[in-house]
């Protein structure tokens, strides 16, 4: 066996401890075994059709449910070795299939395998296993996590101020807790849309018209049995199709996806930003090196990895929805390469998912510094300032606190001289001559505190 370090993708190498979850639901050996428990099963709903008459017993069942059952690494390099014959990975799953009821004394049923079937029968349902999978087991519990974990900060947060940047200058302040929990809210409802959508599949033969059903049973409910039995696997029906299933679905979800990565590239561009100005304090883990040659270096790495990873999964993801729903007339074959690496897509989302949470677990705010930081920047409170002159009806009060704080340094002093000079309401001036930079949060710290 080729030793790992020789891995063309850094999914399989440098990362698998990352990525094994996904190794769980999707790779050759889950398609070829999805295939198997589609044709299996199809084959067991033929021989429930009245009309067909085939007569089985229960251990025939049996036998059928064990091949399924007792498939394994083995069994795939089986089909694997037949497909270098047939140059055909479906009919290759077809002809495992005839072989197994041959070994079982069944083969009766071989003209039963694989009936009214077109390969993308098979292969639209197994790929369906394989995204449904990913989604439920391995994209949303990894996303809560992240979420949880945001939503825990922010509560822990809810109250340290923090000066704001708008356009890059000093802004009205908010807290640390409310920035988390805006990623947290932005998170989850995407997520919740992912949540939503059903994988649709379609089982109606070479060209989406039960032609082959028709023709050999006319009298079966083709269109009911072919429901029945793609809800089976819990996907949604899609009655209306080409040969392909039209991968309408499964783009909306990629283009979900794609949004909820972004937001999380926005979260960890900004933790970058705000690691660079000192606002966190990264762990300083011993044996961990940040230059080669700079000794005293902490690099975010885990958000940069992150941000990375999501660059690559964002451009699969929109290879995938530019391609997958296009396709010539009632078929072409170049959605079946694609759809081979949604795998790969998923891997580099819960990469930089996990690398987000270890980042998020390897800083500490710099409260001290945030605090600081605020009181030398008094001139924040100019919008605080003319808020309350325009409430008393005060001449000109943007322009009046334009001219004395834009682009100048004041100090809190200075502004506290000009307050005590207004002719404004009593309480309204004790209000600011009370007012600190680090006070002037609004609803920040009751808006972090989210559920």
């Amino acid at each position: 066996m080729i030793d790992e370090i020789y891995n063309i993708s850094p999914i399989d190498g440098r990362y698998k401890e990352l990525t094994k979850e996904v190794k769980e639901y999707f790779s050759e050996y889950h398609l070829i075994k999805n295939r198997i428990i589609v044709e299996i099963a199809w084959l067991k709903k033929l021989l429930t059709i009245n009309e067909i008459n085939v007569e089985y017993d229960e251990k025939d069942i049996e036998i059928l449910d064990k091949i399924v059952e007792e498939f394994d690494l083995s069994e795939a390099k089986k089909v694997k070795y037949i497909e270098k014959t047939t140059k055909h990975d479906v009919k290759a799953v077809e002809y495992y299939i005839n072989e197994k009821l041959k070994e079982n004394n069944i083969e009766k049923y071989n003209n039963l395998v694989h009936f009214c079937c077109t390969s993308e029968d098979i292969n639209n349902l197994a790929y369906g296993i394989m995204e449904k999978d990913l989604i439920e087991k391995v994209l949303i519990p990894n996303i809560e996590k992240l979420i949880d974990k945001l939503k825990e900060k922010a509560n822990k947060y809810a109250k340290i101020p923090m000066l704001s940047h708008t356009h890059g200058q000093n802004a009205t302040p908010t807290t640390v807790g409310k920035e988390f929990a805006i990623f947290a809210y932005r998170c989850n409802k995407i997520l919740n849309k992912i949540r939503l959508e059903k994988i649709t599949g379609k089982f109606n033969g070479t060209v989406g018209n039960f032609n082959a059903h028709i023709i050999s049973y006319p009298n079966v409910d083709w269109m009911k049995i072919s429901q029945d039995f793609v809800e089976s696997f819990g996907l949604e029906f899609n009655l209306y199709t080409t040969q392909i299933e039209s991968h309408d679905t499964i783009c909306i979800v990629f283009s979900e996806m794609k949004l909820l990565n972004n937001i999380i590239l926005d979260f960890c561009s900004d933790m970058w930003m705000y690691i660079s100005k000192n606002y966190f304090l990264q762990d300083n883990i011993k044996g961990e090196i940040g230059s080669s040659v700079m000794p005293h270096k902490i690099n975010p790495i885990n958000f940069e990895n992150a941000m990375a990873n999501i660059k690559m999964a964002n451009s699969i993801l929109g290879s995938f929805i530019d391609n997958l729903q296009i396709s010539r007339m009632q078929r072409d074959l170049s959605d079946s390469s694609v759809l081979r690496n949604i795998g790969v897509a998923f891997a580099y989302t819960v990469i930089a998912v996990k690398q987000t949470i270890t980042g998020i677990n390897k800083v500490k705010v710099n409260e001290e510094y945030l605090i600081e930081e605020l009181r030398n920047t008094p001139e924040i409170l100019a919008e605080a300032i003319q808020t309350i002159l325009r409430k008393n009806k005060y001449d000109n009060a943007y322009e009046t606190l334009k001219n004395m704080t834009r682009g100048k340094k004041i100090t809190l002093e200075e502004i506290y001289e000009f307050v005590q000079e207004l002719e404004i309401d009593n309480k309204d001036k004790e209000n600011l001559l009370n007012l600190k930079p680090e006070d002037y949060i609004g609803l920040a710290e009751k808006l972090a505190r989210i559920e």
